[in-house]
């Protein structure tokens, strides 16, 4: 005896299983205890479906091979390696399981059929049937649907009080370029086994990509393809070098559509115009933005360092804050002015083009001599944001012996946000010994380290939030090492005064 037996595992791979049974020779009689009894077993297998004994059992009609593979909705083979796109070389044919029913019935029916409904991009799930005018033919998922048995209970018993027969006929579909996901397309051009890029950075109208280079040949249609699929997307780019420390901006190139790189963004509420081709923009800092904003209260004092074109500074001043915006890129700070306009906070931000060293001992300085030098009922809380992770743990050197006079009560002693990158096993611990290292001081007990995003492999993006202790920030401070590091008591007011922010970094920090 043999019996054929459809494996499905999990969903997708389908294979035809052939089982050859020992022979039985006891009597005929004992077949069908036998086959009840294997039957029993293999129902209790997740995925199996018999096929054989057509007289005993229900039975689906032979299903192609190619079918019955995961790759049904793949485009046709013979795209891999194509550079140019050819829209028109996506054209395919798949036999497709339909379900005939009577066309005033389809909507009650369909909300009962989400299930088995095929969903494919730009295939409708209802169609006319070409031989009757008075029935439409519902397209059913072919790796769900493959006879009638493959209804659910609950699926069936609405088609029984429909009167609809759960008889599942073929249908030949054909598919075209419209019909493909970009992941879909992109799979079946490029070399087998190789990364397929399905994600990019939206930046208004624009899709920022960061190829890599076994993706480089194909760089033209992955562009079109990227505009194509994804609706508001008119142009995409390609950024062809690593971000310019000086002004944060990068080469770039167009890889298809638009050459305009004017766009609008909104984020947060906010609205954000700019010339991405020559400022700094990560839409994925959207969180990290609202995260720093929330810190800040009513009255308090907001120091931006490098400020690019406003994405902390004019949140923070619609809190109706005080904020001293900087940025060395002259096409951030003519953008910083525009959007501060466009959002209107051009009265609470004052905003300057200077190096980030040159704003800290400049126009930080003097507001820090006023600010700290305030009656206690009058001082507000003052937070220096420092947004440049490439080399901002360098620009910390600037506040060493910042200030001259008496320091002030360290409650009131300004909260630094350093953003740095780390490629160390313990990413926090290695930003806290670098800025500890460039401020002199030990930040072991008296900070808080925050994950802010992976970047690359094994490449963190972390932010770091500490007190500027007196030591540190005032001249001819007469204090001994051991008051530099922490005593008791600050350590116990710096933890209280981070108890909401510190976070822990992975299972290293």
């Amino acid at each position: 005896m043999v019996l054929w037996i459809l494996w499905r595992p999990f969903g997708f791979s389908r294979r035809l299983l052939k089982l050859e049974s020992h022979s039985i020779t006891e009597s005929k009689s004992l077949i069908p205890l036998a086959w009840t009894s294997l039957t029993q077993t293999l129902s209790e297998a997740p995925g199996i479906f018999l096929l054989g004994q057509r007289k005993r059992f229900s039975t689906m009609p032979e299903i192609e091979t190619h079918e019955r593979d995961s790759e049904l909705f793949s485009p046709p083979s013979d795209v891999r390696g194509m550079t140019k796109l050819d829209r028109t070389a996506f054209r395919k044919t798949v036999n497709i399981p339909v379900l005939k029913v009577r066309k005033e019935i389809v909507g009650r029916l369909m909300r009962s059929l989400r299930r088995a409904a095929l969903q494919r991009p730009g295939i409708k799930r209802v169609i006319e049937d070409p031989e009757d005018k008075e029935s439409r033919l519902i397209m059913l998922d072919p790796y769900k649907i493959f006879t009638h048995d493959s209804f659910e209970k609950a699926e069936l018993s609405v088609l029984e009080q429909l009167n609809v027969s759960p008889q599942i006929s073929k249908y030949n579909l054909e598919l075209t370029y419209e019909n493909f996901k970009s992941e879909e397309i992109l799979r079946a051009v490029l070399p087998e086994g190789q990364d397929v890029t399905s994600g990019f950075s939206r930046v208004g109208h624009i899709a920022h990509l960061n190829l890599r280079d076994h993706q480089l040949p194909f760089k033209h249609l992955i562009g079109q393809v990227m505009i194509d699929k994804n609706p508001g997307i008119t142009s995409a780019v390609n950024k062809i070098n690593n971000i310019d420390n000086m002004y944060r901006n990068f080469h770039m190139e167009v890889l298809s559509g638009e050459q305009n790189m004017m766009t609008k963004v909104r984020e947060n509420k906010y609205t954000y115009e700019f010339d991405f081709s020559k400022v700094y923009w990560n839409p994925r800092l959207s969180t990290e933005h609202s995260r720093i904003t929330e810190l800040l209260k009513p009255g308090d004092v907001l120091f931006d360092v490098f400020a690019g074109v406003g994405p902390f500074a004019i949140p923070v001043a619609k809190k109706n804050c005080t904020v001293f915006a900087n940025d060395l890129n002259p096409e951030s700070h003519k953008w910083l002015l525009h959007n501060c306009k466009l959002n209107k906070v051009d009265q609470k931000v004052k905003i300057f083009n200077l190096d980030g060293k040159d704003f800290l001992q400049g126009p930080v300085k003097e507001e820090l001599m006023q600010l700290l030098g305030l009656s206690k009922e009058r001082k507000p809380s003052v937070h220096i944001v420092m947004n440049l992770p490439a080399k901002a743990i360098e620009f910390l050197s600037a506040f060493k012996w910042l200030l001259d006079g008496q320091p002030c009560s360290n409650e009131f002693l300004p909260i630094v946000h350093c953003y740095s990158f780390s490629k160390d096993a313990n990413p926090a611990e290695d930003v806290r010994q670098r800025a500890g290292a460039v401020l002199g001081i030990s930040l072991e007990a008296c900070s808080s380290v925050h994950l802010v995003r992976n970047v690359a492999p094994n490449k963190e993006m972390l932010c770091i939030t500490f007190q500027i202790p007196a030591a540190v920030l005032y001249k001819n401070q007469t204090k001994n090492a051991e008051n530099h590091e922490d005593p008791p008591l600050k350590r116990q007011r710096t933890a209280e005064a981070f108890s909401d922010e510190k976070t822990q970094i992975a299972s290293n920090t």
